[in-house]
């Protein structure tokens, strides 16, 4: 394993760190519900993904 010779600086750490953006998500709206979704991810609301059903929802009474 490698062993700094010399301390690195708060600064120089913390530059290192800042080279990213962290963003939400992009939201979809669903084409047989009408809920937001996640892209490329099933619709949390009605179990559908690019139109067909993916995921069986229970009912519940």
């Amino acid at each position: 394993m490698a062993h700094p010779k010399h301390k690195q600086s708060k600064r120089r750490t913390a530059a290192r760190r800042t080279h990213y953006k962290a963003v939400a998500s992009t939201l979809a709206v669903c084409s047989n519900c009408g809920a937001m979704h996640i892209y490329h991810t099933v619709c949390g609301e009605c179990g559908y993904y690019r139109g067909k059903l993916a995921i069986e929802k229970l009912a519940t009474v």
